[in-house]
């Protein structure tokens, strides 16, 4: 019989241990509560953004494209990871088979490069519509906007590809023990008993690409649209060129943050009691958040609300 401490560099683990807070027995149902309500308020949400931005005719053009595949993203999310976290805490087994964490944090990881992307879209949909208005028709036309969607999901998915190669292949030493609520690659990599300085260093070289890249793209379209509201004479044009830009620098914020913190130092030096309750922030706190912040400033989508639901409540009366 296999003991807790005997390595697997044959065969890989039947399934991992996720520790979550249950060396916090005190917590697990106050977290049960804040997950479950967020998980339900990350899904109507974001589901309402994509039937808004897919309903209205007026709601076609090209940010409100990016915002339905970002809510898309959000809401892939929080269903990749929320339910099995809601399963173990709600049960004395906190376990995940082997197949379901490679799943896991290879959705997790496409998902998470293809937002870096769409984000740097949206980036790039603000900065015409802003700088380059009379031209932003001829910019910023449906085709385009396609081919930035179809780079962003299928660079995602080639980022997450050499992840799960990567990974898979590290063995995995005693008691398969993931100090997190969710499997990830960094967690993964600072679990196994092997040298595991070429997945530090492809995580890095990833990371800068899919992640600093587009950031950087993001700052620079900012300033150029800086240097351009500053221009404005008007301070009811500033105002209303910057309200069009506050959600997304906001939502960039919120994705970032948390995300530069857990994949810009090696995963085999990072604090995972630190880095489990940032993973749980940006997996779960931002997806909830999102739709908010593009609702409540937005007059365009709050005005489409107000009469999806007065159209809504008037058949409901017949």
């Amino acid at each position: 019989m296999r003991g807790d401490n005997q390595s697997f560099l044959g065969d890989p683990p039947k399934d991992f241990i996720l520790l979550g807070v249950s060396d916090r027995p005190w917590l697990e149902l106050p977290l049960f509560v804040v997950l479950l309500v967020s998980y339900i308020l990350a899904m109507l949400g974001n589901i309402t953004i994509i039937l808004v931005s897919r309903l209205d005719p007026q709601l076609h053009s090209p940010m409100y494209i990016f915002l339905g595949h970002l809510s898309f993203l959000d809401l892939c999310y929080t269903t990749t990871t929320v339910p099995q976290m809601l399963v173990n805490m709600g049960s004395s087994r906190k376990t995940i088979s082997y197949g379901g964490c490679t799943v896991q944090y290879a959705i997790f990881h496409w998902l998470g490069c293809t937002e870096c992307i769409v984000l740097a879209a949206m980036a790039l949909d603000r900065y015409v519509a802003i700088c380059k208005p009379l031209r932003y028709g001829v910019i910023m036309h449906h085709r385009l906007c396609q081919q930035l969607v179809a780079v962003a999901w299928l660079s995602g998915f080639g980022n997450s590809l050499v992840q799960v190669v990567l990974t898979a292949q590290l063995p995995f030493c005693g008691r398969q023990v993931l100090n997190n609520f969710f499997c990830e690659v960094p967690a993964m990599i600072k679990l196994s008993c092997a040298d595991t300085t070429m997945n530090d260093a492809t995580l890095a070289v990833l990371v800068a690409l899919f992640a600093l890249v587009p950031l950087a793209l993001i700052l620079l379209s900012y300033g150029f649209i800086t240097h351009a509201v500053l221009r404005i004479q008007s301070s009811r044009g500033r105002r209303k060129a910057l309200g069009t830009c506050s959600s997304h620098l906001l939502v960039v914020s919120l994705f970032y943050l948390p995300a530069i913190y857990m994949y810009l130092q090696p995963p085999s030096s990072y604090s995972q009691e630190q880095g489990k309750f940032i993973s749980l922030f940006y997996s779960i706190i931002t997806p909830t958040l999102n739709p908010f912040i593009y609702t409540l400033r937005n007059k365009d989508v709050k005005r489409v609300l107000r009469k999806l639901l007065s159209r809504t409540w008037r058949f409901c009366r017949r």
